[in-house]
C-alpha cells in the first residue's frame, strides 16, 4: 500500500519530481537492489560524502548485533554496517493502530535529508526487506548514525551521577540548536522528550525519533493536523495546548515541550501526577503547568531565570513563546548566573 503521507512531504524538492512510485509500500523508484532514489551508496565518518541518505540497503554488509530499545512501532539495534557502527531499526504494524504505524515510519523520513550534529541522522531507509531479514508485520528498516546506549531520561531519571546546572544547560543548548536547524528546514518534532534526546559518550545531545514529525508548509504560519494525529502525536505529559485541541501547529510546539524537558533536567522529577485525563484537561482549561514554586532550584538566581524562561517557552499562546534561535540566547544568559 503506498504511503499515507504525500511523498512531497517527506523529500526534499530537488529530488521527489523524479520519483516514480512502484509496486513496492513505498514512495521511493523501484530498482534492481529495493527502491531506490539513485543516489550512491553512503558510508561514514567521511569516507564518502553523507549528505544525501540513501533509500537502497546492501543487507550483504549489514549484521545486526544486540538489542538497544523497543516501542509501540518497532526495534532498534546495535549493528555493523559497510564496517561502521549503526542503529538499525525494525518499524512493524501496529496491531491496534495499522495507520499510525504507516504514517511514523514515513514520518522518520521528513529530516533524513538534514545532516547536524544535535540531530540523529538516517543513513538508509527502505520498505523492501529481502525475505531472509523479513518479520512479522514489518513495514520497513531504516539505518541511523549509533549514537549510544543512553538517552536523556535515563540520565534524569535512572543514573546516580550528578546532573550539574552546567551540564543542564550543555543538554539544553544542544536540543535548542537542533530545533533551530529542525524549523529553519521547515520541520517539527512534535515528540520532543528526555526519552528522545539521545546522548553520545562526549555528552553531547542528539534529537531522535521523528516518528511524529510533520513537515510544515513554508508558506503558512501553522500546519493543520488531523484529529487522528493530534491524539496519537507526542507524550500528553509534553502536549502543547493547541495540539491536545487539535490546532494548527507550529514550531512553538516543539518549544512548548522543549520547556517540560528543561524544567525535568533542573529537577529531576516527574512533571505531573495524577490521572492522565485530569492532566490533559487541565493542561487545556487551567493551564497546568509543572511547579515553579516547590522545587528548591527555583530558589536561586538561575532558577528564578531559568522560571521565567519557562514561563514564556509553555506559555499557552504560542506566539507568545520564544523561538529556537531566542532560546540560545536565553539559554547564554542563563550561564552568565552559574
Amino acid at each position: 500500500m503506498p504511503s499515507p503521507i504525500p511523498v512531497t512531504r517527506l523529500m526534499p524538492k530537488d529530488l521527489y519530481p523524479s520519483l516514480d512510485i512502484g509496486t513496492c509500500s513505498s514512495p521511493l523508484a523501484q530498482s534492481a537492489h529495493g527502491p531506490s532514489l539513485q543516489v550512491p551508496v553512503q558510508r561514514l565518518h567521511g569516507k564518502v560524502a553523507s549528505r544525501v541518505w540513501s533509500s537502497v540497503i546492501h543487507w550483504k554488509h549489514l549484521r545486526a548485533t544486540r538489542p538497544v530499545g523497543s516501542g509501540g512501532f518497532g526495534s532498534v539495534y546495535k549493528a555493523e554496517y559497510l564496517g561502521e557502527t549503526v542503529a538499525l531499526k525494525k518499524v512493524k504494524k501496529s496491531t491496534k493502530n495499522q495507520l499510525a504505524s504507516r504514517q511514523s515510519f514515513w514520518a522518520e523520513l521528513n529530516a533524513a535529508h538534514l545532516r547536524h550534529k544535535n540531530i540523529v541522522r538516517v543513513i538508509a531507509a527502505t520498505t523492501c526487506v529481502p525475505k531472509e531479514y523479513e518479520e512479522e508485520n514489518g513495514i520497513g528498516t531504516i539505518l541511523m548514525e549509533f549514537v549510544g546506549d543512553k538517552n536523556l531520561q535515563q540520565i534524569i531519571y535512572g543514573s546516580p551521577e550528578p546532573l550539574g546546572h552546567e551540564r543542564c544547560l550543555d543538554f539544553s543548548t544542544d536540543i535548542a540548536s537542533g530545533l533551530k536547524y529542525l524549523h529553519s528546514h521547515d520541520v517539527v518534532h512534535l515528540d520532543i522528550k528526555p526519552a528522545n534526546v539521545l546522548v553520545s559518550s562526549q555528552d553531547v545531545c542528539k534529537i531522535a525519533d521523528f516518528g511524529c514529525s510533520l513537515k510544515l508548509d513554508r508558506d503558512s504560519e501553522a500546519c493543520a493536523i488531523s484529529p487522528h494525529l493530534s491524539h496519537v502525536c507526542g507524550t500528553y505529559t509534553h502536549r502543547a495546548p493547541e495540539l491536545l485541541k487539535g490546532e494548527g501547529v507550529s514550531g512553538k510546539v516543539d518549544i512548548f515541550s522543549f520547556g517540560i524537558t528543561l524544567w525535568q533536567l533542573l529537577t529531576r522529577d516527574a512533571p505531573y501526577s495524577g490521572d492522565r485525563q485530569h492532566i490533559l484537561y487541565a493542561v487545556v482549561a487551567h493551564s497546568l503547568r509543572p511547579s515553579l514554586e516547590q522545587p528548591p532550584v527555583f530558589r536561586t538566581e538561575l532558577g528564578r531565570g531559568a522560571g521565567a524562561l519557562l514561563a514564556r517557552c509553555w506559555s499557552a499562546e504560542p506566539g507568545r513563546r520564544p523561538s529556537a534561535q531566542e532560546l540560545l540566547i536565553q539559554l547564554e544568559q542563563l550561564r552568565t548566573l552559574l
